[in-house]
Order: structure tokens, then sequence, then C-alpha cells
């Protein structure tokens, strides 16, 4: 039972931002009828312009949280852009290293990197959720089938399955004061889809946001991501990724088609495709190219024995699922279930 959460800004510092203190408030005051004990690290509501310039507060935060005996989960509180200059202040004299255990981290989007630095020091993490886009939504209630999710992780500190949502949300385009209790549009939405393969399939879980897996292999949006990333080796390796399931889903800046297909050429031409034993593809925001995603990603990967199963309730398209990294999962598109050992 997790009784203590430390919210972490390793991103974007929105949180800290006035325009955003309604969504705080929203969201501690969920934490705290949860009956769980809330904790902000140190410099995470120093807001937007200074933990852009500060990534080594950033990474002290996560020291931080993971130094605190009284801590059992960290809680990220938003995703961003830049996570991947956290790699020196965190592996340098293996600060990380000397103080990860195995208390809860949970986070999306560029949060990915994050994920990715833990994999490699062996932790296991859950992908799915964050401080500000689930626990302050703006609705009266936490969208059930995200609340759903969260609460039987700090309950059971685990996922035991993950089934698809009945629904579907468009995305807000004002989070102001105004929205308070407004209901988002709802859409049916349509389960797991198999594009190819076999319906069943397992393995161990990794990956997340593809926009950010794509900052390791082109500088396309900071000069110096490529270089960082590897001299801190941060992505796993083709060895690594073998017999794992990789996990996609696409960010909030919705990429077209032609920058979608570049992303999963980057991700071919390093091998992962050949190795892995399964694709899961999170449902885009909005349903934004949805369609053609799902032809891109059969026509690159170009291997109809590979199982691609997509419109998974994750990443950047609400209501999202928490999913297991670490573990050994099993994917039954026929029965709509992911479960977790």
């Amino acid at each position: 039972m997790i009784r203590t959460i430390e919210i972490v800004s390793l991103s974007s510092g929105l949180v800290g931002e006035d325009f955003a203190a309604h969504e705080v408030k929203i969201g501690l005051e969920r934490l705290k009828a949860m009956g769980l004990q809330v904790k902000f690290a140190s410099n995470a509501r120093k807001g937007i312009g200074y933990l852009k310039d500060h990534p080594k507060e950033r990474a002290d935060d996560l020291i931080e949280a993971y130094s605190d005996p009284e801590v059992d989960m960290i809680l990220c509180a938003i995703g961003g852009d830049d996570t991947y200059r956290l790699l020196p202040y965190l592996f340098e004299d293996d600060r990380l290293k000397k103080v990860v255990n195995d208390k809860i981290f949970l986070g999306f989007s560029d949060t990915t990197m994050n994920h990715f630095m833990l994999h490699k020091l062996g932790a296991k993490t859950f992908y799915g959720q964050a401080f500000l886009p689930d626990l302050c939504e703006l609705e009266q209630e936490m969208l059930p089938y995200s609340r759903s999710c969260f609460e039987e992780l700090i309950t059971h500190s685990s996922i035991a399955e993950i089934h698809p949502s009945d629904v579907w949300y468009e995305e807000r385009t004002c989070f102001d004061e105004s929205q308070t209790g407004v209901p988002r549009i709802r859409h049916e939405n349509g389960g797991f889809e198999l594009l190819q393969g076999d319906p069943v399939f397992s393995g161990k879980i990794l990956g997340g946001c593809i926009d950010s897996m794509y900052d390791v292999f082109h500088n396309d949006r900071y000069g110096d991501s490529v270089s960082l990333c590897e001299k801190y080796k941060l992505f796993p390796s083709v060895e690594d990724w073998t017999g794992r399931i990789l996990l996609l889903e696409s960010s909030e800046e919705k990429p077209q088609p032609a920058l979608y297909e570049k992303m999963l050429l980057a991700l071919k031409d390093y091998g992962i495709f050949k190795v892995v034993s399964g694709v899961l593809t999170g449902k885009p925001m909005d349903e934004t190219y949805a369609e053609e995603y799902k032809r891109l990603l059969v026509k690159v990967i170009d291997d109809p024995s590979l199982p691609i199963l997509s419109n998974i309730n994750i990443g950047h398209a609400t209501p999202r699922c928490i999913i297991s990294f670490g573990v050994e999962a099993r994917v039954d598109a026929d029965r709509q279930v992911i479960t977790f050992s």
C-alpha cells in the first residue's frame, strides 16, 4: 500500500506556474482523498523557465525522491521535451545508481527518457500517467478508467491486467479555471486492434513516446541529444530488446505521417523490429492520423509474422491505463487483455 508520494518535475516546470494552480489544487485534493501524503521535490515547483535552465536541479530532485525513506512512490508532474539533459547529472559518479531502489516510478511522454535511465540500472517502472494530466483532470472526478488503474497501483503496488476503455475523450483546448467541472467530449472506443501476427504473444514491455525515442537517433530537436544519449548508452542494446514487447505512442504534437515514418525507420535501422516479440501502439491523441499510423507500422516493419496490437489506451490520448515495465506480460488480442505476471 502506497502512503507517501513525491511529485517531481523532471522536464517541464509547468506544475509551478500560477496559471496551473487551480489544477494543482484539484490534484492534491484527490490524492489526499485517496489517503495519500504528498510531497513536492525541492525544485519541482520553480516554474518552466527555471527548470528549463537548470537540468541539474531536476536531476537532484530524482535523487532526493529515491533517497527519502518516507517516499513510496515517485510521480512525475508532466512530461516535456528535454529530459535527456539530466543524463550527466544522474550518471556521473553513479549518482542515480547509488540511490535507486524498488519504489514505484510513474510517468509518461518525455519521461520515456527517465524510464530508459532507470531500466539501465535494473529498476522496474510504470508507464502511462502523470500528476497534471491525470490527477488534475478538470472534470468533477478523475476519468474513471484512469482512476481505476491509478488506484490499483497505489493499493497493490502493481498492475494485474489492462482491458480497453469503453470510451475515449477529445483533448481540451483550454485548461483555465473556467473549465473546472466542464465534461470532456466522449466517443465510443473500439478496443484493441490486431493489425497483424499472432493474437497471443508475450515478453517484458519497454518503450514509450516515439517522439522522445527519435531524439536518441536524430538531432532534429536538440543538437546534442544524440551525442549525450550515446555517451551514456541510454538506449537499450539490440540484445536487451530481444524477446521484449515494444511500446510506442505518439505525442501531443501529433506528428505528421511523414515524420512518423521517419521515426519508425530510425527504430528499424537500429534493428529493434528483428528481435522483439511484438509491438503495442497507443491510441493517438484525438485519433489524429490513427489510420495512417497503422498503415505505416505495417509498411515499415514489413514482417507479417511480427504481432502489432494498436489502439491501446496509453500515452497522450485519454483515458490512460498504466503499463508495467520490467515484468513478464502476456498479450491476448482475442480476449482483449494484457496480463502482467
